[in-house]
């Protein structure tokens, strides 16, 4: 089998996400009002951040760092709106017919911002990064299905695979692997080949960015500067808004949206994609290691009630997996978890668990409305005889010290390119110790999720990824009660595409390099 770039290619493992782009209340598609401006300096208002996070692609945390990142640097690919597979800092990838062997042609004529011309030894010194023994990056479960990577040639990277992966290629838009200068382990100077240079960075309180003369991408990067502002308080992103001071956030308050909408000069920008909001548990704790107490912690939660009162109408009910209709191989068949107290209580009974107190540790870092779920999730819960005791954690470090830490707690987790990408960070036996949060581990589960890597006939690796699916909701970790649509909010003097990414909020976290200012 021989993979190039054409559209099949582009879209391998992504799919279309459906209604993804700029909605207005009702669901239409808002168009871009002029062409790409130059000039300007926009000023984005982000709530997820963490005082303790550096430049360093190894160790990543938060949308702040994401945004930030995606000024400095690129990818081999980008995720484009849609779900496709763009070329970035790689021109086209071609796979050998086992899907062992992938090459990757690297563009030509670009620069880092200290006038480094990029090469594939910089690739391979920034895949290595993240694999060996001694990484600490937080994506080594992902790298370990390298063999070998090398530079082929001047403009050439090949890598080698210890088992076949049909889908590789969507492992290269994985923010964690930027491409960086060879060597140069100063990640904090912020060197990268990105549509803007770094001036200063404060962490927890903000960063800006100037506009990279030399910027390769064409069309991108329209802003003369762009300024990162960590505001945790969603009043105040929105009066920050209101007033003129920033001029985009993210995190709307999904139950004062419809509000937002109305102000004077603010649109709204809705996206629908591949975000769940969670409360997780970890798998290997006290009595979470009985499938019926996780099972009934599963149908002990209201969904209706969490998108009616949380998301304000602004999602949809999930089923405790992480792979939605916006993802071309979801499984419609499952069948869907619903509010069970009754069975909820026999469940804890059965497991001799009916007198445990779970405590669950949350703040409104992961995501908008956390803290007012958790409370509602507990007087669900105690209709079935569980005690829930919510525990408000500190803002600042919860994805440091809270998030996979504690036995019980609120996380969310947006899109990722594939369903492989999705399953294998947040699920598989590879990824415990870094994203795997709930220590899941479970043999049916790793065998399907590898057996359909490799699988290049798309049915039979649909039926294996259905699989997947159907293993997690049952038995995984997660209580995942809603999809939740992305609100983020700009100035009407701001223009975007026609069309916005859904993997991300803020336009897959590339608003930096794809809005403009209007004339």
């Amino acid at each position: 089998m021989t993979i190039k770039t054409n559209r099949r290619s582009l879209l391998l493992g992504a799919g279309a996400l459906g209604a993804t782009g700029l909605l207005g209340l009702s669901g239409q598609p808002l168009r871009a009002q002029n062409a790409p401006q130059k000039g300007g300096t926009f000023r984005m208002a982000i709530a997820d951040f963490d005082s303790g996070e550096t430049l360093d692609p190894q160790v990543h945390e938060t949308k702040f760092m994401t945004l930030l990142q995606w000024q400095l640097r690129n990818n081999l690919i980008e995720v484009g709106p849609g779900g496709v597979l763009v070329p970035e800092l790689a021109t086209s990838w071609e796979g050998s017919e086992d899907s062992l062997t992938w090459v990757f042609k690297l563009r030509e004529g670009v620069e880092f911002h200290n006038g480094k011309s990029m090469s594939a030894d910089d690739v391979v010194f920034s895949l290595n990064l993240h694999r060996g023994d001694d990484t600490v990056s937080q994506v080594k479960a992902l790298t370990q299905q390298i063999a070998d990577v090398k530079a082929s040639a001047p403009h050439e990277v090949t890598v080698t695979l210890h088992a076949p992966n049909a889908t590789f290629p969507s492992l290269m838009t994985v923010i964690n692997l930027l491409v960086v200068p060879a060597d140069d382990m100063n990640f904090d100077a912020g060197i990268g080949t990105g549509g803007y240079i770094l001036e200063s960075y404060e962490p927890g309180v903000k960063a800006r960015v100037t506009r990279n003369p030399n910027y390769w991408k064409e069309g991108r990067g329209h802003f003369e500067a762009v300024e990162t502002l960590a505001i945790r308080d969603v009043n105040a992103r929105t009066t920050a808004l209101q007033t003129g001071q920033v001029d985009a956030m993210n995190f709307v308050d999904p139950t004062t949206a419809r509000l937002m909408q109305m102000m004077p000069g603010v649109d709204l920008v809705q996206t629908q994609g591949k975000v769940h909001y969670a409360f997780s548990i970890d798998t290997t704790a006290g009595v979470y290691t009985d499938n019926d107490v996780r099972r009934a912690m599963k149908l002990a939660i209201n969904r209706q009630e969490i998108v009616d009162k949380v998301l304000g109408g602004f999602g949809s009910i999930a089923n405790d997996q992480s792979i939605s209709s916006a993802y071309p191989n979801y499984n419609p068949n499952l069948p869907q978890h619903e509010y069970d107290p009754d069975e909820a209580r026999a469940l804890m009974k059965k497991a001799g668990a009916e007198n445990e107190v779970h405590r669950l540790h949350v703040s409104e870092t992961p995501f908008a409305g956390a803290v007012d779920a958790a409370q509602l999730y507990s007087e669900h819960a105690a209709a079935a005889g569980i005690t829930i005791e919510v525990a408000r954690e500190p803002e600042d470090g919860y994805w440091s010290k809270v998030w996979g830490k504690v036995p019980f707690f609120a996380e969310r987790w947006s899109g990722r390119a594939n369903e492989d990408l999705m399953l294998s960070l947040a699920y598989s036996r590879e990824s415990i110790g870094s994203w795997n949060s709930t220590h899941w581990d479970n043999d049916a589960f790793n065998k399907a999720l590898t057996a359909a890597r490799s699988e290049r006939d798309d049915a039979k690796r649909r039926e294996l990824l259905w699989e997947c699916q159907a293993l997690l909701s049952a038995k995984g970790g997660v209580v995942a009660p809603v999809w939740a649509d992305y609100l983020d909010a700009k100035s009407e003097k701001v223009s975007t595409p026609e069309q916005v990414a859904g993997d991300w909020d803020m336009d897959g976290c590339r608003a930096s390099e794809r809005w403009w200012f209007n004339a």
